[in-house]
């Protein structure tokens, strides 16, 4: 199933790759026909995107291959090293609008052929928002940060390119030259803060960076399913690998259970979240033994050797579950 989707992500990253060719060539030739600095704030745009679908089939090819030696937990990380590159161009594409619009208004520049210019470039805006639109959701569904990346930016790429069409417009009607390069300005600057929040979302998976809301959701999912053996749940980390996690967890269990039982506790756990998960999953669960302090939180009110009387219920939420530390009264 899993390969599945990856062939599937593959075959559509192709076609986003295909159509920023296209896209960028349609640009390229109303950057020509008008002169116009907004145009060309959209064809640089074009151009990162063009080799962010090249970088982002790359990265999905890698990601498909089977873990290795070299590479345990398979290779799904390097989606997250070229959303990074994606975001460095288009904030460096952001810098060399912002430039050229600087000179442009300084200096002044001669329009030609807006409405042909504003056709051409109208069009670009919706197949890119059909296609970005199209891919976001086909990201979701299979997990693929590459596919959702590619598609923020397309739609992205769609709201910066209708600004160029409403300036043009305004230019045609006005002809007053200078708001072509005050927009493309407005653009570029725009550009730099939707590379920096690309930038931003890569290294947090890069850096492992916890999910407080992944968590959230699996601490309600084990609570509603708890058994009065689970004693405590606690250390657990989330890491993303591509389309795959990886669930790292300690389970406290009876200290008098015997290992088979405690083994089949742990894996009735690992299966219950495995079922759940719209994604695979890899899973180092830890068992802990019960301690005498454990027994203020243990539910298992006919245990043969409870110590200590129960005070009260531990509810799992996102911030405790994580915590590295046994779950406690006091804690």
């Amino acid at each position: 199933m899993e390969t599945e989707k990856q062939t599937s992500s593959i075959a559509f990253q192709k076609w986003i790759a295909f159509v920023g060719v296209l896209l960028f060539v349609g640009k390229i030739v109303a950057w020509k026909l008008t002169n116009s600095d907004a145009v060309f704030s959209d064809a640089m745009e074009s151009i990162v995107n063009v080799i962010s679908a090249f970088m982002g089939l790359y990265s999905l090819y890698l990601a498909a291959k089977p873990r290795d030696e070299n590479h345990p937990y398979g290779h799904g990380k390097v989606e997250f090293v070229t959303s990074a590159i994606e975001g460095s161009l288009i904030s460096i594409a952001g810098v060399m609008i912002i430039y050229e619009g600087t000179n442009s208004l300084i200096s002044g520049k001669v329009l030609s052929q807006l409405d042909l210019g504003i056709w051409i470039i109208a069009a670009t805006a919706v197949i890119n928002y059909i296609v970005g639109y199209i891919s976001i959701q086909k990201g979701k569904k299979e997990n693929s940060i590459v596919l959702i990346s590619s598609g923020k930016h397309l739609q992205s790429d769609t709201i910066t390119t209708l600004g160029v069409v409403v300036s043009l417009v305004l230019v045609y009607f006005t002809k007053l030259v200078w708001i072509d390069s005050v927009v493309a300005l407005i653009l570029g600057v725009y550009i730099i803060f939707i590379g920096y929040k690309i930038i931003r979302r890569s290294l947090s998976g890069i850096m492992d960076e916890a999910d407080p809301e992944m968590l959230e959701r699996l601490a309600q999912f084990l609570n509603k399913n708890r058994k009065p053996e689970w004693i405590d749940v606690h250390n657990m980390k989330i890491q993303q690998f591509g389309s795959r996690l990886h669930i790292d967890a300690h389970l406290t269990l009876p200290w008098y259970f015997e290992l088979r039982t405690a083994h089949d506790e742990m894996e009735e756990v690992i299966k219950l979240i495995a079922k759940n998960t719209d994604r695979a999953v890899e899973f180092n669960f830890h068992m802990d033994d019960c301690k005498p302090t454990s027994c203020t939180i243990c539910e298992i009110f006919n245990c043969p050797v409870r110590q200590q009387t129960f005070t009260k219920k531990i509810d799992w939420n996102g911030e405790n579950i994580s915590q590295p530390d046994k779950h406690t009264v006091e804690n």
